[in-house]
């Protein structure tokens, strides 16, 4: 062993601990081996949960070695005595104490983990440390949990091989609530499939409660047991029906029904009526729904009626991109069960120019195995209007040669059913021409009664599309606009501005009240948006929604966002009025991101919608009992415990706990845990630049809770007990910084 590491080690002399840094990591190289047993022994020694000298040197030095590990490369070399090291810790508590500091053997897992699994593309190391890994995911401190979790995803993707054998130990541990680990299981399913399909309608169970990356890795697993294993689902199916709503989940859930149908039809089959109700809400997933009505109508050809039934009303409904899959299905079905349209099954699949043709040819079928063969002359008389529905359609001279087609085939269906043909009373272009003579007529004398005024309204509003589109969507826009408003607020002022990639959209929000102690009684808050037609959108929907009368293209409000968006409106795009008479709503993925960026800048904390007033009001409009105390000096608005991440020696970081008290002006901390605690010098929120949550890092999983203090001259980083504390925090803070802000442009104007 180097002297250097036997001196620090040897004698625990934390004096000299700093000196490692001074060696080259050469020099030490071929001693981290003996200096991470010597650290084993000191961390196992009786004393070293008291002994605060020992602990810092251990610290120390765990720091220089797993740099030196890292910057010589030399992980295989060391990585028997680091996962030794690593694994001795599990036989101490690894709990935080109380709810701030983290054990001593903990801090030791904790480096070292990192240390070791950020190496999880080489296999040696992986297979010693992933039996260890492992057993952290029992041992109780969920942070160490979390980071494990982050890392053996990684190792599963490099070598899936030395996850499988602990399959059921990680597939618990994700029943407990660490649902990170399921990006884990697609990986090893193909080795251990038993393990996890014990466990699959459990695992669909947690589908709610999951975020939706965690989402996608259940659904990715899950297609894969629907190809394999589907009976394995057929308990869950019912489970997998309610998530089809979700626009997230609802394509993926539909694909692993659809496997499911073809292996176990009639785990399916009563929920028939629920896929149709999802269809008619969701016409995109019709394609799928009808895949799932086909495998169902194998089943037998009771359900073989029944499913054709619905197949051929999509086939004569639904725009043409789904007409092959349609059609599909329903000759699968009647060539499994032949005796459905007997030997003219072909000819009617001939005629795929007309798939309402073919729609209704397939109806009369149905119905008329389901029909005395003996009809009325009443229903020889009803016959011909189903057939003249089928001409209406069309026109042309290519309709008159699908005319004759039907017409033959009709003959071949009577003749089978030794029944008259049915009786036409105008051949297809007969119906046409008279149609459009009725149509005209009728128009024409519409006008001639019409007043000149009502003439001249009706003349504006067709020349005023979007005028005719508000006017027939009124009260929906006006219900829409009611329940937005409670989510997103409307800015007072909007600027669009020409960036290097794309335009922004500056928007200005105000309080409504603008009471004594407001925030923006005299400023706005400002924020920068990407989603310009978005905004403009809403701000449409904020102006007919408080208006009783339709808004027509030539109002003031109107012209200026049509103007706007020609500085938004891409080549080739649709027009402002185009656009909103083909959306009049936001699409809801647009209004969440939406949302979120109002939740990113920290809008929330400075605004609130008010029931009272029907409007957005500022923190200290909408709580004026809170104003007062924001107000009183000395008072303060909250108070607690928070750590500070310090810097140690310059090369280590951790947090110490301090306690903080908000009140008046300033932020003041003491040097301790207490409130008795000597003061050190305060912030001064007027200092204040900005606070920020820090944002999620892969492998930093406690930071959720922490947020940032930028001032003139320095940068505090300070984290919550949880992330509903640090809400507080942040809230209560942005709000006195806004207040503080207020206060000291009042004061210069009073003073000017």
């Amino acid at each position: 062993m180097h002297h250097l590491f036997s001196l620090v080690l040897g004698q625990r002399d934390l004096s000299r601990a700093g000196d490692l840094f001074s060696l080259k990591d050469a020099e030490i190289e071929d001693s981290l081996s003996e200096a991470l047993e010597e650290i084993k022994t000191i961390s196992s020694s009786a004393d070293y949960l008291t002994n605060d000298n020992d602990q810092a040197v251990v610290e120390i030095c765990i720091t220089r070695i797993t740099t030196a590990i890292r910057e010589t490369r030399s992980i295989e070399k060391h990585g028997l005595a680091l996962v030794s090291l690593w694994e001795s810790c599990l036989e101490y508590n690894l709990k935080p104490e109380g709810k701030d500091e983290d054990t001593p053997h903990a801090k030791i897992a904790s480096d070292l983990m990192s240390c070791i699994l950020q190496n999880y593309n080489k296999p040696p190391v992986m297979a010693l440390a992933v039996p260890v890994a492992v057993k952290f995911l029992w041992h109780g401190n969920m942070e160490l949990c979390r980071n494990m979790s982050s890392y053996l995803s990684l190792a599963a993707i490099a070598k899936a091989d030395l996850l499988a054998d602990h399959t059921e130990a990680i597939t618990k541990s994700i029943l407990q609530g660490n649902y990170m680990l399921l990006r884990v299981l697609p990986s090893v399913y193909e080795k251990q499939p038993q393990s996890i399909n014990a466990c699959v309608p459990e695992l669909v169970e947690l589908m709610a409660q999951l975020d939706q990356p965690e989402q996608q890795h259940l659904l990715r697993l899950l297609q894969m047991v629907a190809k394999q294993h589907p009976q394995v689902l057929n308990k869950s199916v019912s489970s997998l029906i309610s998530y089809l709503h979700d626009p997230n989940q609802n394509d993926s859930v539909l694909n692993i029904l659809v496997e499911v149908s073809l292996s176990q039809p009639a785990a399916v089959a009563s929920f028939l009526p629920n896929l149709k109700a999802v269809g008619e809400d969701l016409p995109n997933l019709l394609g799928q729904i009808a895949k799932i009505y086909g495998a169902v109508g194998h089943f037998d050809e009771e359900r073989a009626r029944s499913c054709l039934v619905y197949l051929v009303t999509l086939l004569a409904s639904m725009e043409h991109t789904f007409h092959h899959t349609l059609l599909l299905e329903i000759k699968g079905i009647t060539d499994t069960f032949s005796s459905i349209l007997g030997a003219y099954s072909k000819d009617i699949y001939r005629m795929s120019n007309s798939f309402t043709a073919i729609a209704k040819l397939l109806v009369k079928k149905l119905e008329s195995d389901n029909t005395p063969t003996d009809r009325t002359d009443d229903e020889t008389e009803e016959a011909p209007k189903s057939c003249d529905l089928v001409s209406a359609i069309s026109d042309g001279d290519g309709n008159e040669k699908l005319q004759v087609k039907i017409q033959a085939f009709e003959e071949i269906l009577a003749s089978e059913n030794n029944s008259p043909g049915p009786i036409r009373r105008y051949s297809l272009g007969q119906t046409s021409k008279e149609e459009r003579k009725e149509m005209r007529f009728n128009s024409s004398a519409e006008t001639y009664e019409d007043s000149p005024a009502d003439t001249e309204k009706c003349t504006g509003e067709l020349q005023d599309p979007l005028l005719l589109h508000l006017k027939e969507n009124l009260c929906t826009i006006q219900t829409y606009y009611a329940e937005m408003v409670k989510k997103i607020p409307v800015p007072e002022r909007c600027l669009i501005e020409d960036s290097f990639r794309s335009c922004v959209a500056q928007l200005f929000f105000t309080c409504s009240m603008k009471g004594h102690y407001c925030l923006y009684s005299k400023s706005s808050f400002t924020l920068n948006s990407r989603q310009t037609q978005v905004w403009i959108q809403i701000m449409l929907l904020f102006h007919q929604g408080l208006s009783s009368e339709p808004l027509s293209s030539e109002d003031k409000s109107v012209q200026l966002l049509k103007s706007m968006w020609k500085k938004t409106q891409l080549k080739g795009t649709h027009s402002f009025e185009t656009a909103i008479i083909q959306s009049t709503f936001p699409q809801k993925k647009d209004l969440d991101s939406v949302q979120k960026h109002l939740k990113e800048v920290r809008f929330f904390d400075f605004f609130g919608y008010s029931e009272e007033t029907g409007g957005w009001l500022c923190f200290m409009c909408n709580n004026p009992e809170k104003a007062t105390v924001v107000n009183l000096d000395g008072q303060p608005l909250i108070e607690g415990k928070l750590k500070e991440k310090q810097v140690r020696w310059k090369f280590i970081k951790r947090w110490k706990t301090r306690y903080f008290t908000l009140a008046g002006n300033q932020l003041l901390f003491r040097k301790g845990k207490s409130k008795d605690d000597l003061d050190d010098s305060p912030i001064e929120l007027s200092k204040v630049q900005s606070v920020k949550v820090v944002a999620r890092k892969r492998r930093d999983w406690s930071l959720p809770r922490a947020f940032e203090i930028f001032t003139d001259n320095k940068t505090y980083v300070l984290k919550a007990k949880d992330e509903k504390n640090a809400e507080e925090w942040l809230q209560c803070i942005n709000v006195a910084v806004a207040q503080a802000k207020e206060r000291e442009s009042r004061e210069a104007t009073t003073y000017l």
